[in-house]
């Protein structure tokens, strides 16, 4: 059987207590909070932190709410409840599609969404449709708040902008009434981590493209974004034709690896598909 290496264990009570834990014990101490992610880590020995520091306590960061043109999103919000959400699903249909296919229910009623983002896992459904949203993390330490823009936030594989003794504590995101967004995924099996995955994110006016947003997982999409295909829908219709050579670029630019899962050809051939269905779907649901 495999189990965790011997950890020391604490317990804070607010988000100050926390930060001074994380201080206190330094760079091997890690928090956690649903711990679907880290968990399994762990009993690999993937990962090997000396401390854990629960932070399930911290009630005052689980929110979902509207404050003029920004979704604020707390750090501890289960996953169960950003897909419950009518505030949600009224602005951002985005984030409905992919929590349906997080995981099972097990997972979405204890994990969080600060945890899925500071997981940082390639294959991360939520930070793909942030990602394809322009979201931002806010993030905090003992030295004050900073807000990092999500395409600065994840920095690499199993890396976020997230410092030894920080901690996200909110997801911050735009909201434009009348865009459209859906997310798309491919998996082995349910609840499985994505083959591929594409968000799409768009806000059309006039009859054309003013702002659009693609995110993939699993694909290696640098920042989990698609920026060239972004960048080529914008001032454009949406039309099919230009829809399916957006779709066309993000397959090109990712940088898929072959393994279990499939080659990597397959796996562009997925990127193409699951973003045209996304955009197609974002922009059946956009106004404008």
């Amino acid at each position: 059987m495999q189990v965790p290496a011997p950890i020391e264990y604490e317990r804070a009570a607010s988000v100050d207590e926390a930060i001074a834990l994380l201080e206190r014990h330094g760079p091997n101490s890690r928090l956690i909070a649903g711990g679907h992610s880290l968990l399994p880590m762990m009993k690999l020995r993937l990962a090997r932190p000396e401390v854990l520091i629960d932070i399930n306590d911290l009630h005052d960061l689980a929110y979902l709410r509207l404050d003029g043109p920004t979704l604020h999103i707390g750090a501890m919000t289960r996953h169960r409840d950003l897909l419950g959400s009518d505030l949600v699903g009224e602005h951002l249909a985005i984030l409905h599609d992919a929590e349906r296919v997080v995981a099972d229910p097990i997972v979405r009623n204890r994990g969080t969404v600060g945890g899925s983002l500071c997981q940082a896992d390639p294959s991360e459904d939520l930070s793909a449709a942030f990602a394809a949203c322009k979201a931002s993390a806010v993030v905090r330490g003992s030295g004050g708040i900073r807000v990092v823009p999500m395409d600065q936030f994840h920095q690499g594989a199993y890396t976020t902008a997230v410092g030894p003794a920080e901690m996200l504590v909110e997801v911050q995101v735009p909201i434009h009434p009348g865009a459209g967004s859906a997310y798309e995924k491919v998996e082995r099996r349910a609840g499985d981590w994505a083959i591929a995955a594409a968000g799409a994110y768009l806000r059309i006016a006039g009859g054309e493209i003013a702002e659009a947003g693609i995110g993939l997982a699993a694909v290696g999409a640098t920042h989990f974004r698609a920026a060239e295909a972004e960048a080529s829908l914008v001032g454009a219709p949406p039309s099919e034709e230009r829809l399916a050579a957006a779709s066309r670029l993000a397959a090109e630019h990712c940088d898929p690896v072959a393994d279990q899962r499939g080659p990597v050809d397959y796996k562009r051939h997925l990127v193409a598909e699951l973003s045209l269905r996304a955009l197609r779907r974002a922009a059946d649901r956009a106004v404008g």
